[in-house]
């Protein structure tokens, strides 16, 4: 397991099951069904750790693109491209920080829920499943400092996401500018616009423990 966009002093971040081995794994009903007992909000499965070739899935469905799974996935496989179902994923470590870019047209849609202060988005419950909400609040708006929670709203036991990369990028490319970004309990997004569409997503990760599935 690792954790993915962890806080400055490498706590927090957010759960992220990988299978490295996925001959017990390979269709889609067995994948779905691990995915789902482990309860994390992504599990990634590798299919082909030489070129990247990548299986996301939530506790409910397949995902075709997600953030925190390809950084992840980028930073243990330590490679240029990581390919999930949506497609080529360029990534890059600089220092502490593995980054991937692609386009934030392949984040799943999103709501995102824009309040008048960081104290606000603190203090707001689990809404309702329903929409996949993307609570924030500028933070510093000059400095690109943003405050975030998500709350998925799927109905599959995962209340609130800890960090969310997708969302991040969906935010950063709808306000054009680069985001510094605080989500849950303490971890950290950063991102940067690029061109035709593109955002870079980048984020510490930790290893945290192996899993045995």
């Amino acid at each position: 397991m690792l954790r993915v966009f962890c806080g400055p002093d490498g706590r927090h971040g957010n759960a992220l099951g990988v299978v490295r081995d996925v001959r017990a794994h390979r269709d889609e009903a067995s994948r779905q069904a691990l995915a789902q007992r482990l309860g994390f909000s992504e599990t990634v499965f590798v299919d082909d750790p030489e070129r990247g070739v990548l299986d996301v899935y939530a506790p409910g469905a397949r995902l075709p693109f997600a953030g925190h799974p390809l950084v992840g996935a980028a930073w243990l496989l330590d490679l240029e491209t990581v390919c999930p179902p949506a497609g080529e994923v360029w990534a890059r470590q600089d220092g502490e920080f593995t980054w991937i870019t692609a386009p934030a047209a392949w984040s799943p849609p999103r709501t995102l829920r824009r309040y008048g202060s960081p104290a606000e988005v603190d203090a707001l419950a689990v809404p309702e499943p329903g929409e996949w909400v993307y609570a924030w609040a500028w933070e510093d708006e000059a400095a690109g400092r943003v405050r975030a929670r998500g709350f998925p709203g799927r109905g599959d036991g995962v209340e609130e996401d800890e960090a969310t990369g997708a969302a991040a990028m969906l935010l950063s490319a709808e306000l054009g500018r680069a985001l510094n970004v605080r989500q849950g309990r303490g971890s950290q997004l950063l991102t940067a616009p690029g061109p035709d569409g593109t955002v870079e997503l980048g984020g510490r990760v930790r290893q945290w423990e192996v899993l045995a599935v």
